[in-house]
């Protein structure tokens, strides 16, 4: 096995780029081939059940009078599948990630660690002498790939697929929290737990910094009419407060999901980043320009004026998009909702410049 790792290490590098491409054709092919999207993520899924298997196969063989493999090797063989993770789901958090958000620490975090897999000495030197640290990132790549998979397999919601991604994230932390810990008494167990419980309040208190990973926005547009047959958004109209006392305004989004999803979303209208409003909208998975959803805001305070924003979240907080507008009496000052829908910078094909906050 060490020989075989020596012979094949030198063409390692293209490792990372095959796991990204899968990763790319993955999220292409969940729109149009569904079934071919799935059965990749089902190979991250089952490189994952290899490596967490790995320890139990080697006490087997070992009582069997076998030799088990070394040390090197079994780092060796995680590296590949710590790569094949990180590598798989960057392409579905760059398309996804709200840049001007939290949203862009957390797929920094990935990136980086993305790049350290790759970076044998530091990756090693983390295996070997800082182990807390090592299962610690071990934990952050089941989280990754749990929350990237899920939906593509079973068809969970963003927020189921949080949920079960946060508590195995919290379980595979356990190892971690051992090394680092080191519990010998009832003191030191319970601690350890405490810390174990902290990370999982931490991880769902910070749910708004993790995209949405299989929803993204497509579309969106102001407008102060709507047509209901055709869900297309009619009209133009400067927002001031007279036009909005008579018209209201439409919010209009239209979002991406994986074909057979179900998930409901909701148009958070604020006034001065005050919550005024919170409308919950059921969306279905399929539609290549995104399933097409709005909310109608009629009674505005009489104190409109000022900013608005409209964030779209899910139901577990995680931000798809926003909308902003400002309201004024005088039709010069107050912006405009012609209708016009647009579509945010760099929506998947990962275009570039959705890299940088505001396009």
């Amino acid at each position: 096995m060490e020989r075989l790792i020596e012979r094949v290490r030198p063409y390692l590098w293209v490792w990372p780029l095959i796991a990204f491409g899968a990763g790319v054709a993955s999220f292409f092919l969940v729109d149009r081939q569904q079934w071919l999207g799935a059965a990749l993520a089902l190979g991250m899924l089952l490189a994952w059940l290899l490596l967490l298997s790995e320890s139990v196969i080697g006490r087997a063989l070992s009582r069997r009078g076998y030799p088990t493999l070394p040390r090197g090797a079994t780092t060796f063989i995680a590296q590949l599948i710590h790569q094949e993770t990180l590598f798989f789901s960057l392409p579905f958090l760059l398309a996804t990630t709200v840049w001007a958000s939290g949203q862009a620490l957390f797929t920094l975090l990935i990136l980086g660690l993305a790049l350290l897999s790759i970076l044998d000495p530091l990756y090693f030197k983390l295996a070997e002498r800082y182990r807390w640290i090592y299962f610690a990132f071990h934990a952050q790549c089941v989280f990754v790939v749990v929350l990237v998979t899920l939906p593509i397999m079973l068809q969970l919601t963003t927020s189921e697929s949080l949920f079960y991604a946060l508590a195995l994230m919290v379980i595979f932390s356990l190892p971690s929290l051992m090394h680092l810990v080191q519990p010998t008494r009832l003191r030191s167990w319970l601690a350890m737990f405490g810390l174990a419980l902290l990370l999982a309040g931490a991880g769902w208190a910070g749910r708004a910094w993790v995209p949405p990973a299989n929803l993204w926005l497509t579309g969106s547009a102001l407008s102060p009419s709507l047509d209901v047959e055709s869900r297309t958004p009619r009209g133009s109209v400067a927002l001031t407060r007279n036009a909005l006392t008579v018209s209201g305004l439409y919010a209009y989004t239209a979002i991406r999901a994986p074909r057979g999803l179900q998930e409901e979303i909701y148009h958070e209208w604020r006034h001065d980043g005050e919550l005024i409003d919170r409308i919950a909208l059921t969306i279905h998975g399929g539609r290549q320009q995104g399933y097409r959803a709005w909310s109608r805001k009629q009674n505005f305070p009489v104190e409109a004026g000022g900013r608005w924003r409209i964030d779209i979240v899910t139901a577990s907080g995680q931000r798809l998009g926003v909308l902003r507008f400002t309201v004024s009496d005088s039709p010069a000052s107050a912006d405009m909702a012609d209708g016009q829908i647009t579509s945010p910078p760099g929506i998947p094909g990962l275009d570039l410049r959705r890299l940088v906050p505001g396009g």
